[in-house]
């Protein structure tokens, strides 16, 4: 069997605009079918990376290519490739079908397999029936789905998607993910997604490139980015996580070396329970308590420092208070870089 040829490459890829530097020499390969997201701040390159795919931007140096050809001279309408955009960008005047079906239209697809197509997709993102509705009879929910339809009808070999819940109040986003990978599983595309939600990234990625300066921190699977972050950057921004250095690092490990530690690995004891012999401990006030509902966040204080842990609300009992111990396995201790 030969090898699939990657949808996306970045080859040492640079986009300099004046004195800043959007993209600093990258290198990164998106699989066929992959559902691929770049996660970061805003400023940190990932919507720039979009734009180089697209064709809206070009390298200054470096090459992108797509299905394995060169694609700087390539224009955006002979790349196989869509987007979908945070505010939508239907067109007002016109029905949900005929916002779907617009591409198709320009191509002269006949009307009755351009209309059976419409069909297709809007059942696909379920909003069958809404065929002669307008934009702004629909939800913002709805107008992402039909955006996405229409970013779809055309099977394009890879789909970018800028910051599409962005406009979604908490509840509905969270729905709208679900939705989003389960009809990426169904069309195989190669979804590229730019996001600065965490959560949003390791819920819907099969890998995610954190994005930091223009530059990639980490590239792996969802729970390889949070269990061991690469970075003290990848480890503050993905999640919630103590990073530890210096004089409080030398104290809790022995060691000066940064590491970090996710606040759901430390358990939260009274001082007279035994350590096993194989775990790490400290001795700590409890200075802040955040209560979240599903969780109890604490600020512990400690000689040199302090770290933050978690508990989850299992049973309605007070949240603690006063000189607690704190116990972790060594094994979840992450060195960083």
């Amino acid at each position: 069997m030969t090898e699939k040829l990657p949808a996306v490459e970045f080859v040492h890829v640079t986009r300099q605009f004046e004195a800043m530097r959007a993209v600093d020499d990258l290198s990164f390969t998106v699989d066929q079918g992959e559902f691929f997201s770049l996660l970061g701040p805003s400023g940190s390159g990932k919507t720039t990376c979009l734009r180089l795919i697209a064709g809206f931007d070009q390298p200054n140096s470096g090459s992108i290519r797509l299905l394995g050809q060169e694609a700087a001279s390539l224009p955006p309408y002979e790349r196989n490739v869509n987007t979908v955009f945070q505010d939508y960008a239907l067109f007002p005047h016109m029905t949900v079908g005929e916002n779907v079906g617009y591409s198709l239209m320009l191509k002269k697809t006949p009307k009755q397999e351009r209309q059976k197509r419409v069909e297709e997709m809007l059942e696909l993102v379920q909003l069958g029936g809404m065929m002669q509705r307008k934009p702004s009879q629909l939800s913002g929910g709805q107008r992402q789905r039909v955006a996405l339809a229409r970013a779809l009808i055309n099977e394009p070999q890879v789909l970018l998607l800028d910051e599409p819940l962005g406009a979604l109040d908490l509840k509905l986003r969270q729905q709208m993910q679900m939705e989003l990978k389960a009809i990426q599983k169904r069309v195989e595309i190669t979804f590229i997604f730019v996001t600065h939600d965490q959560e949003e990234a390791l819920t819907l990625s099969d890998r995610l490139a954190v994005f930091n300066r223009g530059k990639i921190e980490q590239i792996g699977v969802p729970a390889e980015v949070y269990e061991r972050p690469a970075t003290a950057f990848v480890a503050d921004f993905v999640g919630v996580s103590n990073v530890v250095d210096g004089t409080l690092a030398q104290a809790l490990i022995g060691s000066d070396r940064s590491f970090a530690i996710r606040p759901e690995k430390i358990h939260m004891t009274d001082l007279e329970t035994p350590v096993p012999p194989d775990a790490c401990s400290a001795v700590g006030q409890i200075q802040e308590v955040l209560y979240l509902g599903i969780s109890t966040r604490y600020r512990v204080a400690l000689q040199g420092g302090y770290l933050t842990v978690v508990e989850q609300n299992t049973t309605s009992a007070i949240p603690r208070s006063g000189k607690v111990q704190l116990i972790w396995q060594r094994e979840h201790i992450c060195p960083l870089s």
